[in-house]
């Protein structure tokens, strides 16, 4: 099949904290030909970073807790645990944005970093692409309250115990899609990534 999309017309429908994009095209089929004209909409997010920071010696992850608009509609659930995360701005690394990011977020300085995966959140209607690390951190004075007031940020932050982390995985008390990812490949390559960086 030679892939082939077709864009039409594109128009921005919104512009605030976030972009709206909509678009008419067409795309070529499995089965041959090219479909019908259809309209989407497609919100501009960007390149973003996720990094999962783990103390190997401690064996701890260090989470983060803060209110996120897009929960919402589930009031009494809208502040969500997590892991460090932030957008790419213009002239910086996806590196960069991961040790500029811990810093600002979690309070923590990262010894060393490594790349779990790349991937899209959420491609039937977002443009996000997440660039999804792991790095070792000292997690002896991690918490308290961090975050940028000029960013509106109010993240608690803490060093839980993998075994703990875990568990509130499969209670459903982390709720967040890459968190959960990142958790899970965690408990893959755990005792691999001790080696690797002591522990």
């Amino acid at each position: 099949m030679d892939k082939q999309v077709e864009i039409l017309s594109k128009e921005i429908v919104y512009q605030g904290f976030f972009r709206m994009e909509k678009y008419r095209l067409r795309h070529t089929l499995f089965g041959g030909g090219w479909s019908a004209e259809i309209t989407r909409e497609l919100f501009m997010r960007g390149s973003c970073v996720a990094v999962l920071l783990y103390d190997p010696y401690a064996d701890k992850v260090v989470l983060i807790e803060q209110f996120r608009t897009g929960a919402i509609l589930n009031p009494d659930r809208a502040w969500l645990v997590e892991i460090v995360a932030g957008a790419i701005e213009d002239g910086e690394s996806a590196e960069e944005v991961a040790y500029r990011e811990s810093l600002e977020e979690a309070g923590c300085e990262i010894q060393q970093l490594m790349v779990i995966n790349e991937f899209y959140t959420t491609p039937g209607a977002f443009s996000e692409w997440i660039t999804l690390y792991c790095g070792k951190v000292d997690s002896t004075h991690v918490g308290g309250i961090h975050g940028l007031d000029h960013e509106g940020e109010d993240i608690l932050v803490r060093a839980v115990d993998f075994d703990e982390t875990y568990r509130m995985l499969e209670n459903g008390e982390i709720e967040s899609a890459i968190s959960i990812i990142a958790i899970q490949w965690l408990a893959l390559n755990r005792q691999k990534l001790k080696r690797q960086w002591g522990g």
